[in-house]
């Protein structure tokens, strides 16, 4: 009882971090439009439904739209959540999206493989890639006790650059007017989901997937046990005979494996070269998506839907109306400050633990009468 009481505190306690967030993104509009509910209509109802002659339609494809722009950012929030839950504080799922992303394009132009396993192997070797990669602040942390916050954030510019010299230098496509690759392959290509969809792909039900994956690894296997007790109690896991070091660096490495299948999927799924020259933002998102969703894969996708949908929905206000698009990093940030808030409805966190507290000895105290009766 006192476990769904908890988690339903947490969901009221979400809830009313991500109203309060838009209640400053909307003080922001007020102040800075002055078409103020032109802008709140294209933000708040604007990515899923339509106004044409006064009359609300569903826009089906703007929701797609949407659902495709989860692809990536729910694999960075799994990969976060996991590497989090350990107490890991890792940035660098930033760069192993990138970094899976180019090695997965470059599969899919040079191996030879027919039929759906191409994609397959392309978006494995993509994530193995990137989840060697993981290593070095994984290594760094245990071995030398290096902040994987510090070695992690650097490590994204590493691979940035590293990749760019490598796609400019060796794989990009001189015949084309800007720096990308050759054309991947057909056969590497992962297929739309849905007909007429270029950008909603098979990659969306994989991302699923791997949330009731990610789920039943933290919370059904003994190493996922291991990956959460360390992140509560570090000192009392090593006391206790846990393997410290190979789980951070098993956290880590997991987490660089789902960025890296996310980035995959992502530039298989949506283009037919790889043309990314910058980080492409998605880890970033996924921190973001992660704290949302306090940690829990199952929480993931809803956390995922939301930041798309706000992410749209911002577009669509700067394109339709005078409110710029960065209100998104407003209204993101003051969601970081809500839920990193540990006071945010405290007091109303205690009153539930005590009323819990003693309905709990309320019922201890009656099952004693009764077997003394």
């Amino acid at each position: 009882m006192s476990n769904r009481r908890m988690l339903v505190f947490n969901i009221l306690r979400g809830a009313a971090a991500i109203f309060l967030a838009l209640g400053v993104g909307f003080i922001f509009i007020v102040l800075s439009s002055d078409e103020p509910l032109n802008a709140l209509r294209y933000l708040l109802i604007g990515p899923v439904f339509r106004i044409r002659d006064g009359v609300l339609s569903f826009n089906t494809t703007s929701f797609q739209t949407i659902l495709a722009a989860m692809i990536p950012t729910i694999f960075t929030g799994l990969a976060v959540c996991v590497m989090f839950s350990a107490s890991q504080f890792n940035l660098a799922g930033e760069g192993a999206v990138m970094l899976g992303g180019f090695v997965g394009a470059l599969c899919a132009i040079y191996l030879n493989i027919p039929g759906w396993i191409h994609p397959v192997v392309c978006v494995l070797i993509g994530a193995a890639v990137s989840g060697l990669i993981m290593l070095i602040p994984a290594l760094l942390k245990v071995k030398l006790g290096a902040s994987e916050l510090v070695t992690s954030l650097m490590l994204n510019y590493i691979i940035m650059f590293i990749v760019l010299h490598f796609l400019n230098y060796y794989f990009a496509d001189r015949s084309k007017g800007a720096t990308q690759t050759f054309s991947f392959q057909p056969t590497a290509q992962i297929p739309a989901l849905i007909e007429g969809s270029s950008k909603l792909s098979w990659g969306f039900i994989v991302a699923l997937i791997f949330v009731v994956i990610v789920a039943l690894f933290m919370y059904r296997t003994k190493w996922g046990y291991a990956i959460r007790m360390i992140g509560i109690n570090q000192p009392f896991s090593k006391y206790s005979g846990m393997k410290v070091g190979a789980t951070i660096i098993l956290s880590q490495v997991i987490g660089g494996i789902l960025s890296g299948m996310g980035g995959s999927i992502e530039v298989l799924g949506r283009y037919n070269t790889y043309l990314w020259r910058e980080l492409p933002g998605y880890g970033w998102t996924g921190i973001t998506i992660a704290i949302l969703a306090k940690n829990n894969p199952i929480f993931i996708p809803f956390a995922a839907l939301f930041i798309a949908y706000l992410d749209k929905g911002c577009q669509l206000m700067s394109t339709y109306s005078d409110v710029p698009s960065e209100m998104i990093d407003i209204i993101q940030a003051a969601i970081f400050l809500f839920f990193a808030a540990e006071q945010f409805l405290a007091k109303y966190r205690q009153k539930i633990v005590v009323k819990n507290s003693r309905l709990e000895m309320e019922n201890n105290n009656l099952s004693q009468e009764g077997r003394n009766a």
